[in-house]
């Protein structure tokens, strides 16, 4: 049993609470209830996605930081927190199609810095794929990787009382996300990566309780991030998987080097000039608007 033992700690962990983003409200966006935080000014707009089970606040380490260089968004998604659930699919397509509404109605525009942790780093890598003019750069924090469900990762390996524990201790919502983890993976994996856009890779060196077999089989995933993505720029960090709450300095650093990159990339753009208000890295020329 000492296999799973990761497991368990990974949804304690992810089911549990943790410090603040200072205000959250709760509005409308695409006739739901979406609950969400907005702060900072300036460009571009760095935007949070979350881990299975988590919620917004699992970045209230690296919120401050970001707010003083950028506007940046956190959210719920629908079904967690106060966010109203949705009566679509709980898959990697649905998800992308809520937050891109949720920018829009915030009148946030492209291109965005996406930070994703777990399996909202595999939402983010979606969100890239399928619409990379509407990215600056991407952020994957020890994210989920396309085949992550697959080999020893494979939820019909787990034991018999680690399926009853998942059951009865986890929301519908978050069931329906994991059922549909696969299928958004191979998603992702059936699309191209836009090599101009900049990628910046957490991953953790420790996988604490897990079995030699089963830590292989992470570290494996986590390294193959460098040939998902060439040229990327990976750094390894000594932290278990909920690397924002063990070491936001590191989240904090890759958001940095991610912002540095796409503003030297749209001052380096033919006929860009300061948008109005003299936004940093703004530009009049190029901003795609969401369609």
């Amino acid at each position: 049993m000492k296999r799973w033992r990761l497991v368990g700690l990974w949804l304690s962990v992810c089911l549990a609470g943790c410090a603040t983003v200072p205000g959250v409200v709760t509005d409308a966006a695409g006739g739901r209830e979406v609950e969400h935080a907005l702060a900072g000014q300036g460009a571009p707009v760095v935007v949070f996605e979350n881990g299975l089970g988590a919620r917004l606040d699992w970045w209230a380490k690296v919120w401050p930081d970001t707010v003083q260089q950028t506007t940046a968004l956190a959210y719920n998604r629908a079904g967690y927190g106060h966010s109203e659930a949705s009566p679509a699919p709980r898959d990697g397509a649905h998800v992308v199609e809520e937050l891109r509404t949720l920018l829009k109605a915030r009148k946030l525009p492209p291109p965005y810095v996406l930070v994703g942790h777990s399996l909202g780093g595999l939402y983010m890598q979606l969100f890239a794929r399928k619409y990379p003019g509407e990215v600056a750069a991407l952020v994957l924090v020890d994210s989920t990787h396309p085949d992550q469900m697959r080999g020893a990762g494979n939820p019909d390996l787990w034991p018999t009382w680690l399926k009853l524990a998942f059951r009865l201790s986890t929301s519908d919502v978050v069931k329906q996300e994991l059922a549909a983890l696969d299928a958004t993976g191979q998603l992702v994996a059936s699309l191209p990566v836009d090599p101009t856009v900049p990628v910046f890779v957490l991953s953790a060196l420790r996988t604490p309780g897990a079995s030699p077999a089963l830590a292989d089989d992470v570290q494996r995933k986590r390294a193959d991030f460098a040939h998902l993505y060439p040229g990327s720029t990976q750094v390894w960090v000594d932290s278990g998987h909920g690397i924002p709450l063990e070491k936001p300095e590191a989240v904090v650093q890759a958001i940095r080097d991610a912002l540095q990159a796409a503003r030297a990339a749209r001052a380096a753009a033919p006929g860009c000039a300061p948008a109005a208000g003299g936004l940093p890295g703004a530009c009049t020329q190029g901003v795609q608007s969401g369609g």
